[in-house]
């Protein structure tokens, strides 16, 4: 293969006489060269008390270069009278709890066979630590110093069982997660950090119809650092794609609240003021192709811009929903025709349960929303509900 391209590397691990399966993983193609393609899928929200990994075991055999993680590897709580497969123990505080609870996940053999076939690029989400924390504050009101010894132990888990380097070593509670990664010069991924060093939730954590707080520089999602170094990279880049891989839904989203309709003040959405900065420096200086993705939600949608949609379009969301969590899924529910009827933005809405595979060209960017029926017994098909594409230097989406 060319010095220009990614290689593919077969590997094993020998413990005390012992050969683990053997695994694959490949590198990416040098700086500065023009790769024709890039194909990964992303995914998020495992749950192993929701259901069964099968899309994985899917994922697994398909040809893919990469797949990126986007957040809630894990569940923190204790075991569910109703789970289709039971937690160990009570909710996880501890290292020693939080260590056994990613052993318990990767007995999956389906997560296993992705692991094997692919490297991943991960990012975390809350139920890593805390269902809802923000920074320091946990979501039941736990002192500070207490909640901080709790995310220094998941964080310290977290780095033990993932794919990060040593610049992600973490020193007590704080692990340097947000990074970017270059595919020559077809794609960059900015991994993106929205839990660390966040505010907490302005106006309480809720759905909510107005939020002046939200608009104000307190709602900071990003913290400072992490804010500049988005920016300035963004605006640097010379790559055709910019990514964003991202846990919360970026774009504004009208939901459910109450007998209305409101914006999630734990997504994008509660922190506008940081969602603008980045708007800003997306506009101002003409990043080519930004495009976001995200987990979180368990739902599928797309959104053909990443502003209100009575703004100039830019860029494009690809959200996708959980591997597991929440069950079975439907095609729609009644929230699903809620916002797609209040986003006239939004064109594509899908509760079932799967991963998103995308393949990049320097022409365009496609998208295949990949689900499949049922996860709580083994054994479902795959199919591909929807597809959708963004095309080089135009924003907005297409169905195919």
């Amino acid at each position: 293969m060319s010095r220009w391209g990614s290689r593919t590397y077969f590997y094993r691990f020998i413990y005390d006489g012992e050969a683990s399966p053997v695994g694959r993983t490949r590198t990416a193609p040098a700086p500065g060269s023009t790769p024709a393609a890039l194909t990964f899928a992303f995914a998020s929200c495992q749950d192993y008390q929701g259901g069964y990994y099968t899309a994985y075991r899917h994922m697994a055999e398909e040809d893919l270069d990469l797949v990126v993680h986007l957040g809630d590897y894990i569940y923190e709580y204790g075991p569910r009278a109703n789970a289709v497969r039971k937690h160990l123990g009570a909710e996880i505080l501890t290292l020693e709890d939080y260590r056994a609870r990613y052993a318990l996940y990767k007995t999956d053999e389906d997560l296993q066979r992705a692991h094997a076939a692919f490297p991943f690029v991960v990012t975390w989400d809350d139920h890593e630590v805390d269902n809802d924390y923000a920074h320091d504050h946990p979501e039941d009101g736990t002192p500070i110093e207490s909640f901080l010894r709790r995310r220094a132990a998941a964080y310290q888990a977290y780095y033990e069982h993932m794919p990060l380097r040593k610049r992600s070593k973490p020193s007590g509670p704080d692990l340097l997660l947000y990074r970017r990664i270059t595919y020559g010069d077809l794609a960059e991924f900015n991994v993106l950090d929205t839990r660390q060093y966040r505010a907490p939730q302005p106006c309480g954590n809720g759905t909510i119809a107005d939020c002046a707080d939200a608009r104000g520089p307190g709602a900071d999602i990003l913290g400072a650092a992490q804010q500049t170094w988005l920016v300035d990279g963004l605006t640097r880049s010379r790559a055709r794609w910019n990514v964003l891989a991202n846990q919360l839904p970026f774009a504004p989203t009208l939901r459910r609240a109450g007998e209305g309709m409101g914006y999630a003040m734990d997504k994008w959405d509660g922190y506008t003021y940081s969602r603008d900065r980045v708007l800003e420096a997306l506009r101002e200086g003409q990043v080519s192709n930004p495009i976001v993705l995200t987990g979180d939600v368990h739902v599928n949608w797309v959104a053909g811009s990443l502003d209100h949609p009575d703004a100039p379009p830019i860029g494009a969301e690809f959200v996708g929903t959980s591997l597991s969590s929440g069950g079975n899924g439907n095609p729609m529910t009644s929230e699903g025709e809620l916002i797609l009827e209040h986003n006239p933005h939004i064109d594509y809405y899908n509760a079932q349960r799967g991963y998103v595979r995308a393949t990049i060209t320097p022409e365009r960017w496609t998208s295949d929303y990949r689900v499949v029926e049922y996860v709580n017994e083994p054994g479902a098909l795959i199919r591909t509900d929807a597809s959708f594409v963004v095309e080089d230097g135009r924003p907005g989406v297409s169905r195919v």
